[in-house]
């Protein structure tokens, strides 16, 4: 099973749009990693949005790119929900990207890696997919791969 843990596109600012949209950029960006996981033949079986506008564009960007027909909001992916809480829901076996916010995604991604949330084991970017894979043993899981749309730093 695969979780991909996704941080919107780069959005307008509220003074521009007061519902925070994809900017072109942002848009730009998200397709382009997009048609790249599309390239390497990632599967996706679902996929989770937090239902705020930029997260819903983002996640319909992938969807179309990756072929994936079951997009939906869910809720507890806000910046500031519990991955806990989420954590719970998720179904073993099943190939799900969340499409939400920071600190959120970092949150999720540290609660996974070493079962605390206080951890920064994966520095996301606005576009990127960072893939999960559950580890047998221990139940934790292992960061597999990430594209993110700038691998010069800062």
């Amino acid at each position: 099973m695969a979780l991909y843990l996704v941080q919107h596109g780069k959005n307008l600012s509220k003074e521009i749009d007061p519902e925070q949209s994809l900017s072109e950029e942002g848009r730009r960006e998200v397709e382009k990693i997009a048609e790249t996981a599309a390239n390497y033949d990632v599967i996706v079986g679902k996929i989770h949005h937090s239902g705020k506008k930029r997260a819903e564009q983002t996640a319909e960007i992938l969807a179309e790119k990756l072929g994936v027909n079951d997009v939906s909001e869910a809720g507890g992916l806000k910046a500031l929900d519990e991955p806990a809480e989420f954590v719970k829901d998720i179904i073993p076996g099943e190939n799900l990207m969340l499409v939400g916010h920071l600190p959120f995604m970092e949150r999720m991604a540290s609660l996974l890696v070493t079962g605390k949330t206080d951890y920064t084991v994966f520095k996301f970017q606005n576009g990127g997919i960072v893939c999960l894979d559950r580890l047998p043993d221990s139940g934790l899981w292992a960061v597999m791969w990430a594209l993110m749309p700038n691998i010069g730093g800062p």
